[in-house]
């Protein structure tokens, strides 16, 4: 019998899988803590009826998620057995990723798992993609503050500018809304190296068209600095090699997973998008 993909695969302790809502969902916040080091005490409340589990609904509230979660146990599999989760409920507020609150809400129908029992006497969940038969229904949004957004891509990018040899000392990025599905963006750059200092601009517009398929134009990248202009040179081709790209966002997913909608919010603190499957 194949192996569990790891990646798909959530461990809930010793066989026999739970048979009360309360041990299921005793079971599940143990993995979340131990995932997590114990970063806070989520809320969870489960029902189950046989191999299904008719509701599962999760508060992660106050969760920080590490960097690098603790590598799954590979053990082969005794027996394998297909479950639904009629419905599927998670929240946070927030729930911190890579230093960024994000606002979590999000609700699925009929997700597809199967109950997993290793030969080693451990038990699994493992996710089951969805087919076109059995596609997955639900809908989800994800905000988080712009400032956060902008730390955290401060922090992405003083790593790639130092491969280049430079400081990032200051970085500004504005996300403007042109309309539910259109944004653009424009990022402000302070380099130092040395003595010296710089200024370095860059910007795209984005768009999703009602195929949902992405639009990247006017992507810039410029300095009036020559130095840092030249070291800027293979990034910017590389970026305007994307301008007028067509990226089908529902060719990317698993074919049971249809987006039917897809929202961007740029408020004046917020930055969040919104999508829904069917």
């Amino acid at each position: 019998m194949a192996e569990p993909d790891a990646t798909k695969t959530i461990p809930l302790g010793s066989a026999p899988r739970p048979t009360t809502g309360d041990e299921l969902a005793e079971r599940v916040r143990s993995t979340i803590a131990e995932q997590a080091g114990g970063s806070a005490a989520v809320r969870v409340s489960a029902s189950i009826d046989g191999a299904d589990i008719p509701s599962l609904e999760l508060d992660l509230s106050g969760l920080v998620v590490p960097d690098a979660p603790p590598a799954s146990r590979r053990t082969a599999v005794r027996a394998r057995e297909r479950g639904v989760v009629g419905k599927l409920s998670v929240e946070a507020h927030p729930v911190t990723v890579d230093g960024v609150p994000l606002d979590v809400t999000a609700e699925a129908e009929n997700v597809p798992f199967s109950w997993v029992e290793g030969t080693d006497g451990s038990l699994a969940a493992e996710l089951v993609e969805p087919t076109p038969e059995a596609p997955l229904v639900g809908a989800g949004r994800v905000a988080a503050p712009r400032t956060a957004v902008a730390a955290a891509v401060e922090r992405r990018a003083a790593v790639l500018v130092a491969a280049q040899g430079l400081k990032l000392t200051k970085l500004d990025l504005d996300v403007t809304s042109q309309g539910p599905r259109a944004v653009t963006v424009a990022v402000r750059a302070q380099l130092r190296k040395g003595i010296l200092s710089a200024t370095a601009t860059g910007g795209a517009h984005a768009t999703i068209g009602d195929d949902l398929v992405l639009t990247l134009s006017d992507v810039t990248a410029t300095s009036g600095n020559p130095l840092v202009a030249a070291l800027l040179v293979a990034a910017k081709g590389r970026l305007q090699a994307l301008e007028g790209r067509r990226i089908d966002l529902g060719a990317q997913l698993p074919r049971g997973v249809r987006i039917v909608d897809v929202q961007i919010e740029a408020s004046t603190d917020t930055l969040a998008l919104t999508g829904r499957a069917g």
